[in-house]
């Protein structure tokens, strides 16, 4: 019997614009394990939101999946209903958006939010709904629930809203969280605690998760595994340790070093020149060898790389991946 909860093989999710077709997820493939967080990782434009977003099909206007598939339990959720999705989404996969502030109804009081879900999803009558609703407040560790619960989200904290936030996603006890960028606009304390906080129910509840962010460091301290975005395509995904360690992917290595708190052994921090190419006009070959140290003329710009696994469980999508290894060796981050 598989552990594999979730398979992703070859996504393309396009946005149709005036302008032209943005190739936001072009290709991407990836798989989640019962139990495990994997880390999905890169600069904004990468690809990770539209991602997440393509796996429960709420991809917004004017996105639209194009091809690929998504096995949750073995089943192809682009092939289901959108009746069987509702049934999906809240209850076997659950998200947290990055801004709480623009989540959260600002209309409602976040009784009324958190039992609407929960009597949705479960046949339940509004008095035990409320008495659940008030456990996942105590679970998110929320101080005074039954006072709290009759809040309108203008009454809270940041960190208050987030927290509301993740009781509202784990309200149906899903099998996967997608979090996406969870500690976006929170203070660095706050932050801190919310990844704690998120760690810790993973444990107690069983379930795998998706962490979305930017920042290798918070993927550090939360992911069992790590995958690499970098314009719409998978760049490297391994173990945690594994990518720490030895990333052979330039982009991955560019990311590592330009990090604080795993950069402390360098003189300075390196800044990793350009930007996310346009997604409408995509550089030919390798879509990082504009910005890439390592591109080889001739090569790079021509070969358009493809996703290999070059050692057990270690995928990369770099024709000079062996290359760089052995000329330029990483120095390792523990």
């Amino acid at each position: 019997m598989t552990d594999e909860l979730l398979k992703i093989e070859n996504l393309k999710t396009y946005f149709y614009t005036w302008a032209g077709v943005v190739k936001a997820v072009d290709g991407v493939s990836l798989n989640v394990k019962k139990g495990e967080t994997l880390g999905l990782v890169g600069e904004s434009g990468s690809g990770k939101s539209v991602t997440a977003l393509s796996i429960l099909r709420i991809v917004p206007r004017p996105g639209k999946i194009i091809g690929g598939s998504i096995l949750y339990k073995g089943e192809n959720l682009l092939e289901k209903e959108e009746k069987q999705m509702q049934k999906v989404r809240g209850k076997e996969i659950a998200y947290i958006f990055q801004d709480p502030a623009t989540s959260l109804n600002p209309v409602f009081n976040i009784a009324t939010q958190l039992v609407e879900i929960i009597r949705h999803h479960q046949n339940l009558s509004k008095e035990e709904a409320l008495k659940k609703a008030i456990e996942l407040l105590r679970l998110v560790e929320i101080p005074d629930p039954e006072v709290k619960i009759w809040n309108y989200p203008h009454q809270l904290s940041g960190g208050m809203k987030q927290r509301m936030a993740v009781a509202r996603a784990l309200s149906c006890q899903p099998n996967l969280l997608l979090a996406d960028e969870p500690t976006t606009a929170l203070d660095v304390t706050i932050q801190a605690q919310i990844l704690d906080l998120l760690k810790s129910l993973k444990q107690k509840l069983k379930m795998a998760m998706i962490l979305i962010t930017h920042d290798m460091g918070v993927a550090a301290g939360v992911a069992d595994r790590i995958t690499v975005l970098y314009a719409g395509r998978v760049c490297e995904s391994a173990s945690a340790k594994t990518i720490f360690r030895n990333p052979l992917h330039p982009y991955t290595r560019a990311l590592l070093e330009a990090v604080p708190s795993l950069a402390l052994r360098r003189e300075k921090l390196k800044v990793i020149p350009g930007s996310i190419p346009n997604l409408i006009e995509l550089p030919s070959g390798c879509r990082f060898n504009p910005r890439c140290e390592f591109a080889k003329q001739g090569v790079c710009a021509v070969q358009v790389p493809e996703l290999l696994e070059i050692a057990p469980d270690h995928y990369v999508a770099c024709v000079r991946a062996r290359e760089i290894e052995a000329e330029t060796p990483f120095g390792g981050l523990s």
